[in-house]
């Protein structure tokens, strides 16, 4: 999840260089949106972790 935050946060960085502020800013809001999924489901994941047994 966290890859594709990067790579759309990568190609609104390239589309903002072009002037493509369209791209841009929708690349821009689906890496915002991943990484807060990806947060989250991170936070989860440590919270709710397995424990060793024994």
């Amino acid at each position: 999840m966290l890859s594709w935050a990067v790579t759309f946060l990568v190609i609104a960085i390239i589309a903002g260089v072009l002037g493509l502020s369209g791209v841009a800013g929708t690349a821009t809001s689906i890496a915002y949106s991943l990484f807060i999924i990806f947060i989250l489901l991170a936070l989860i994941g440590f919270i709710t972790g397995r424990k060793p047994t024994a």
